[in-house]
């Protein structure tokens, strides 16, 4: 297993030191090394149904790739107005959660979970500024985003939220 530019290796035998001897950390260290660097590797996109309905899925996941993202899960799917509610809970009290929930639902999304170095740093790079008025040139939003709702892409904005939005659409089993 590679993790950083370390290279573990398992040892049997009383004469090779063990990996935590080694490198002096402990193995509970290890393991919240290991969920760090693995929480701040992936990111969480959906593709949202205006891009959807304008055919544009292609488009935006080659783009994501380009960029140096891997995709690890991927679903096609149209969630329901109490999925929708649930995701966007966090929005409950703002002016235009009735809206969005009601945007959410009304087609087919693309949800997909992505792995690279800085992953959610990276794509609010790449997917661009909410308002994709206000967004650069050549971001996923200037290219396919109308306006701020329907702006195609919902993208994580922390490590934190990439694993709650994550696991809100995908089991450990559906994830590469």
């Amino acid at each position: 297993m590679l993790l950083g530019p370390y290279k573990f290796y398992s040892f049997t035998g009383s004469k090779v030191p063990t990996l935590f001897k080694v490198f002096s950390f402990s193995y509970s260290q290890f393991k919240q090394l290991q969920y760090n660097t693995m929480v701040n590797n992936l990111t969480f996109t959906m593709i949202k149904p205006d891009a959807v309905r304008d055919g544009n899925i292609g488009n935006i996941l080659a783009l994501l790739c380009e960029n140096g993202f891997r995709i690890t899960a991927l679903k096609y799917l149209h969630i329901t107005e109490d999925q929708a509610e649930s995701f966007y809970l966090v929005h409950k009290k703002r002016p235009f959660y009735n809206d969005l929930v009601t945007f959410m639902s009304s087609g087919p999304i693309v949800a997909a979970l992505l792995e690279k170095t800085n992953a959610v740093e990276d794509l609010r790079k790449v997917i661009g500024a909410t308002n994709p008025a206000d967004a650069a040139e050549g971001t996923v939003r200037k290219l396919y985003g109308a306006s701020i709702q329907n702006n195609a892409v919902h993208g994580s904005d922390s490590n934190e939220n990439a694993k709650i939005e994550g696991d809100f659409f995908f089991s450990k089993l559906e994830r590469f």
